[in-house]
């Protein structure tokens, strides 16, 4: 793959054979970045699981203390009270049967957390189709299904990321924007690789977290030392 200049002249700066400490490699990364826009600052994490198995699944949520640095779009699934519990907390589309019918007939998909009561769960299903491969489907595990609608809403606007397996036994996360600076983007990864690690399944065998790569959206990528994270796990 062919890359521009400012990316090849930021690879220089990194050592490819060399596993960095995670304070160290928050600092290259923050140096390597050289779009003029503020980059988002994204973790890739490989397990030794198999997402095959349902009884080795890695998923959840955890909200960032220093948030993701980009603005939330919330949509929630309720009626009566929750509906207006969910417009105070910030929610900007509240509805029913009305949003699911504006999502099937006109396409409607302007926002980028979905949220939904339980008892909405029966009309969400029907969408299932639709939320479902952009990652957007309500889940129970995400904290994203739940009788506390408004929050769920204030948590998703606050910096709540969802993290989850992908065929490869991969977790892709955002943590930060380049401006946050080395030690907000480290609070942030700290606080996702605890999640991961404490969601570690019973029937994973072997090193859990097998590499761990920090990329700028633009930039090289920086490998991890996974043992200076406490993740290398027998």
């Amino acid at each position: 793959m062919k890359h521009g200049k400012k990316y090849n002249e930021s690879a220089k700066l990194v050592d490819r054979a060399t596993l960095y400490d995670p304070a160290d490699a928050m600092a290259l990364a923050v140096k390597t970045a050289s779009a003029k826009f503020d980059e988002t600052v994204e973790v890739h994490v490989r397990l030794g699981v198999d997402s095959r198995h349902a009884d080795q699944q890695v998923r959840g949520a955890v909200v960032l203390p220093n948030g993701t640095g980009r603005s939330v779009r919330v949509a929630v699934f309720a009626k009566g009270p929750e509906a207006d519990a969910a417009t105070a907390a910030g929610a900007e589309i509240v509805g029913a049967e009305d949003l699911v019918a504006k999502i099937q007939g006109e396409g409607f998909m302007d926002f980028d957390v979905c949220i939904a009561a339980p008892n909405m769960m029966g009309l969400v299903g029907r969408l299932g189709k639709v939320l479902g491969p952009r990652g957007l489907m309500p889940s129970p595990k995400a904290g994203t299904v739940t009788p506390d609608v408004a929050k769920a809403v204030t948590e998703a606007k606050a910096g709540k990321i969802e993290y989850r397996l992908d065929k490869t036994n991969i977790i892709h996360c955002p943590i930060g924007k380049v401006s946050f600076g080395p030690e907000k983007l480290q609070e942030n990864f700290d606080t996702l690789l605890d999640a991961i690690i404490k969601a570690k399944p019973a029937a994973a065998k072997g090193t859990y977290i097998r590499s761990c790569v920090l990329a700028t959206t633009m930039g090289p990528g920086v490998r991890i030392n996974a043992n200076k994270i406490g993740a290398a796990e027998a």
